[in-house]
C-alpha cells in the first residue's frame, strides 16, 4: 500500500486514546449527515452527532466504534476525532446498552413537561445508548461478512 493511500487516524476521548492507526477510510456521523473521508480529502472540521463510526484499517479490517458526539478535524495527512465518549463495538455489552436506553426512555417520559434540562439530558443519553447498540450490530454484521 503506498503512503498516499493511507491516513493517520486518531480517536481520543477525555479518558483515553480509543484508536490510533493507519487507515484507508473512515465514515462518521456529522450534524450535517454522514460523511466518508478518504486519502487526500479537503481540510475539514465538523461537529459529530451520536452514532456509529466505521473505519477500514490499512489491512482492510473493519473497526466499528460508537460515539456520543464531538468533533472531527481532517488535515492533509491526518484525521483527529475528539469524542465526548467512544467505545469499540467489541467492548460494548449490547444487553446493558439496550437496558440503559430503555431506562432513559422511561425517565424521559416522566419529565417531558416538567424539567427541560433533565429532558435534554435523557434524550442525549438515549441517543448515546442507541448508538452503542447500533455499533455492536454493525460490527457483528461486518465480522460475519469477513
Amino acid at each position: 500500500m503506498s503512503e498516499k493511500n493511507i491516513i493517520k487516524f486518531e480517536i481520543v476521548t477525555p479518558e483515553r486514546i480509543v484508536l490510533k492507526e493507519q487507515i484507508l477510510q473512515v465514515t462518521v456521523p456529522t450534524r450535517n449527515g454522514e460523511i466518508t473521508v478518504l486519502p487526500n480529502h479537503i481540510p475539514l472540521v465538523a461537529s459529530l452527532q451520536p452514532g456509529v463510526i466505521e473505519i477500514k484499517k490499512e489491512d482492510g479490517t473493519p473497526v466499528v466504534i460508537s460515539v456520543s458526539g464531538g468533533f472531527i478535524e481532517v488535515l492533509k495527512d491526518k484525521i483527529v476525532l475528539l469524542a465526548d465518549t467512544a467505545e469499540r463495538a467489541e467492548e460494548i455489552e449490547v444487553d446493558r446498552a439496550e437496558e440503559a436506553r430503555k431506562r432513559a426512555e422511561e425517565a424521559k417520559k416522566e419529565v417531558v413537561n416538567k424539567d427541560a434540562i433533565r429532558f435534554a439530558d435523557l434524550s442525549a443519553r438515549m441517543e448515546k445508548e442507541l448508538a452503542r447498540t447500533k455499533a455492536v450490530k454493525r460490527w457483528k454484521k461486518l465480522k460475519n461478512v469477513q
